[in-house]
């Protein structure tokens, strides 16, 4: 890693701990070297297909291989959180719907999904700072042209229900926080999903929006402006 790798790593770190709970028990999906449990003394498993050193970290498990076929065999529920910071980007979709249903057969009931995604924008600010040397270890071609969007529909009830969503960086990155739900069906979720009518807009079927901000102060603006329109019985943009 290069100064400005591991300077990017430890900001969606500081993201992932604002949502972790107090000695939480968690998965992390792309560890990298476990620098996430040092910084957040949770306690759990780490994966990572290109794992960077087998460090001993006290109630930490490193292991290298690609999640979800070489994480080894454990109970359901084993963990009250799964994180993968900058990870789901670079699978395909397909093979996201499977995590769906393996993270959620792992986790607690309202047990946390904690995942940060870059906006499309940030592929070609990578570009440049490959040719520069300044980071390394990115592939932004193996992105799949992932649209963030997409983990609404992906991470959906029955499973899931997303919870927060906000950006950070100056909106070039998103963090997506996902609450499985208490009581999991066989059923998995699918690619399209229908949508149904509100009063407020067009909402995907299942999806529950209880917080969804910004660090941006231009976005922080236009969600006030929208919670007070300028003429009666006017709606907020959906």
């Amino acid at each position: 890693m290069t100064w400005l790798d591991r300077y990017l790593q430890k900001w969606r770190i500081r993201q992932a701990r604002r949502e972790l709970p107090p000695g939480a028990r968690v998965l992390d999906i792309g560890t990298h070297d476990g620098t996430l449990f040092c910084h957040t003394r949770a306690r759990g498993v780490g994966i990572d297909p290109e794992l960077a050193a087998m460090t001993s970290i006290p109630g930490v498990t490193l292991v290298k291989g690609s999640f979800p076929e070489d994480l080894p065999k454990l109970p359901d529920e084993s963990f009250d959180a799964v994180v993968a910071l900058a990870v789901v980007e670079h699978v395909p979709e397909s093979e996201l719907m499977v995590w769906a249903e393996t993270i959620a057969r792992l986790v607690v009931p309202d047990g946390l999904l904690i995942l940060t995604v870059p906006a499309p924008a940030v592929d070609t600010i990578l570009h440049v700072l490959m040719r520069l040397s300044l980071v390394e270890g990115i592939a932004a071609h193996q992105h799949h042209g992932f649209k963030v969007s997409n983990l609404d529909y992906i991470f959906t009830a029955p499973l899931w229900q997303r919870v927060k969503h906000r950006t950070f960086q100056l909106g070039l990155n998103h963090v997506y926080v996902f609450e499985r739900a208490p009581c999991r069906q066989a059923e998995k979720p699918r690619l399209p999903l229908q949508r149904r009518a509100s009063r407020n807009g067009w909402h995907p079927r299942g999806h529950v929006d209880h917080e969804e901000i910004s660090d941006d102060p231009a976005s922080r603006h236009a969600d006030r402006a929208s919670a007070h329109p300028s003429q009666p019985g006017g709606e907020s943009p959906g």
